[in-house]
């Protein structure tokens, strides 16, 4: 799933258990310019730069294998709007045995929800969605001087401020570190400060899943690692950050206000080329956050939305029971 420079939960989240389909994103040429000259001249905003069209298919095949299936019932997450990323359907690709299909939101998550009562023994049912995508890359602000952490941050905000699955936010190391590199400075320096000191400390290399903490303490980690461990020391100094999932790679982003009291999300390459408050980068932007809750999956917060299937099989008259044999679709079209 993931480019061979980077490896992300995204893979890790859905392939074991689903085998995900191999993803390969085919980019249009640029689109033109989202209005990045309109900003107010010395914008503490963050503005949009060159536009890539792209476009994208997500969606899920299932066959029911030596006999009849069913109640399934799948999910999967699929691209949404985003200030930097539009999207619209272009195409839905729907076999009459699938009988609903329909899409929720899940806070910084849009799901697409497929249902199919019946499937006989050896047949398919698919349904695939083809987007549009155009997505600009970030600029950084021209003034930073005044940028502060919110004083009082609301309740969205406030998620995004305490620890969560791999990002141990109260570690006591990782609070000792965040404290010492940002002694004396202020909000945008603050920020740089950690952000330098994770790409210093934190050799990128490729690996499982284990986190900040782990990240810190070995001294390598990949993407996910450098991102974990940014976002641990903001929380850790009362910055809001969080985690932006595109295709097959990750990276942070963090939240300041600017003297007039509006607040901006700022994203950084944690893994890669230097990218501090801005974003060259184009991909498809999948989610944002770290800490989902699914009510098909209710026990505990998921880190990364994967997709999602439940179905029966049954068995009719002498018919074998059936297994759905199932394939996730994520693809450049």
């Amino acid at each position: 799933m993931a480019p061979s420079t980077v490896r992300s939960s995204a893979a890790r989240a859905g392939v074991a258990a689903l085998g995900l389909a191999s993803m390969m994103l085919m980019a249009g040429p640029a689109a033109g310019q989202f209005l990045e000259t309109d900003r107010v001249p010395g914008s503490a905003a963050p503005g949009l730069g060159d536009v890539r069209t792209q476009r994208y298919r997500v969606g899920v095949s299932v066959t029911a294998d030596g006999g009849p299936c069913r109640g399934i019932y799948a999910t999967l997450p699929v691209p949404r709007d985003w200030p930097e990323q539009k999207v619209r359907i272009v195409e839905e690709d729907v076999t009459p045995l699938v009988k609903a299909l329909r899409y929720r939101e899940l806070g910084d998550v849009k799901q697409l929800v497929v249902e199919i009562p019946e499937l006989p023994a050896g047949h398919q049912a698919r349904a695939i969605v083809t987007f549009e995508l155009e997505r600009a890359a970030i600029v950084p602000p021209q003034d930073t001087a005044d940028l502060r952490p919110p004083d009082k941050p609301d309740r969205a905000l406030r998620a995004h401020l305490g620890p969560s699955a791999y990002i141990e936010a109260r570690d006591p190391k990782i609070v000792k570190l965040a404290r010492e590199v940002t002694d004396g400075l202020e909000g945008w320096k603050k920020v740089e400060a950690i952000y330098d000191t994770v790409r210093d400390k934190v050799e990128y290399r490729n690996g499982e899943l284990k986190g900040a903490r782990r990240a810190l303490v070995d001294g390598w980690g990949d993407c996910e690692e450098l991102t974990c461990l940014f976002i641990a020391m903001c929380r850790a100094e009362g910055i809001p950050a969080r985690t932006v999932w595109v295709e097959g790679h990750c990276y942070p982003e963090f939240y300041l206000v600017d003297p007039a009291g509006a607040g901006h999300w700022y994203p950084c390459q944690a893994a890669g080329t230097r990218a501090f408050g801005g974003m060259p980068d184009q991909l498809p932007i999948l989610q944002k956050g770290d800490a989902f809750r699914d009510p098909d999956r209710p026990t505990k917060p998921l880190r990364y939305v994967s997709e999602f299937l439940k179905g029966a099989s049954v068995a009719k008259g002498s018919e074998p029971v059936g297994q759905p044999r199932v394939t996730w679709i994520r693809e450049g079209a």
